[in-house]
């Protein structure tokens, strides 16, 4: 069954589940990681503060939302989401969300992750360090924007394949090390090697994504990574990003060896060998679709099985 006939034959899920499925649950485990991350090293320095932490959740989950929405939008508005799409149907795309509807959801996003993001930065410096809440301030105004702009700006970075800098920047270095930073009021450089983590890890996720569309992204002119490498190359992209993550775990552990317990995470390197080699043979969107939100779970696991083996 094609697109078309699935958009003339699909019922209505009703506008509350067209928002939950606009929210894109599956991909949420990537705000989890970063930020437990940063959480689970400032724990390993003795530095970690519970509600820091969950207001760095609360305010990446809104970012996340928010970023999902405009995709939403903004797919359907420059043609990515159109009937040659062969993922999963967008709210807008399929007219289960009006798009003024999806503008006005980008909205409210907007204002709780400021407001959420305005109450993090006063709970970790208050009024004494008014230069650091300044900094993370324009960090987080620049969140707000990178959400919205990757597909949903008039000039999406997005479509110039520039998505994965972003989400190696954000998902990686700028949700742990700024994670960390909330906490300890000061960078270990040793911390950027997890950041790395999660910044590859994070990646492969939206290679997975983009791989299963290269067909209706080359259509709409979205030249993403895998649209430029093609699919063979793209693939080999995947697995580099794969090793790069698992590769950056294993250097931070030798050189801050200490305990056996700091190999935790090796429990889930079959999950990580699973994704590379099935997104390696699976050809069609369909059999590629189940592997993006296995690798934000087996992201999501990494970091919790890493974390754990470097607190105990």
């Amino acid at each position: 069954m094609n697109n078309t006939s699935q958009q003339t034959t699909s019922p209505n899920p009703g506008l509350a589940k067209a928002w939950i499925s606009a929210f894109r649950p599956r991909t949420l485990p990537l705000a989890l990681s970063c930020i437990g991350m940063g959480g689970f090293m400032a724990a390993a320095h003795n530095q970690f503060n519970g509600t820091i932490v969950s207001l760095c959740v609360l305010t990446t989950l809104f970012l996340q939302i928010l970023s999902n929405l405009a995709n939403d939008y903004g797919d359907t508005k420059h043609g990515a989401d159109s009937v040659h799409r062969e993922g999963p149907k967008r709210a807008v795309q399929a007219g289960y969300i009006k798009a003024e509807q999806m503008k006005k959801g980008m909205l409210v996003f907007s204002l709780l992750s400021l407001v959420s993001g305005l109450l993090l930065l006063w709970v970790a410096f208050g009024t004494e360090g008014i230069l650091l809440f300044l900094v993370f301030l324009v960090l987080g105004l620049a969140s707000i924007w990178a959400a919205i702009n990757y597909t949903a700006g008039d000039k999406p970075y997005g479509y110039a394949g520039l998505g994965d800098i972003f989400v190696f920047i954000f998902f990686g270095l700028v949700g742990v090390l700024g994670t960390y930073f909330l906490q300890a009021q000061e960078l270990e450089a040793m911390v950027i090697l997890p950041a790395l983590v999660c910044g590859f890890f994070s990646t492969a996720v939206l290679n997975v994504n983009n791989i299963r569309d290269i067909k209706s992204d080359t259509l709409a002119g979205k030249n993403s990574i895998p649209v430029r490498l093609g699919p063979k190359k793209a693939r080999i992209y995947h697995v580099m990003l794969l090793l790069g993550g698992v590769a950056s775990a294993f250097a931070y552990v030798l050189l801050n060896y200490e305990s056996p317990w700091q190999f935790l995470f090796a429990l889930a390197l079959s999950l990580v060998l699973v994704n590379g080699i099935n997104v390696w043979r699976k050809q069609t969107s369909q059999e590629l679709d189940p592997y993006l939100k296995q690798m934000a779970l087996t992201t999501l696991l990494f970091v919790l099985l890493f974390g754990i083996g470097q607190v105990v």
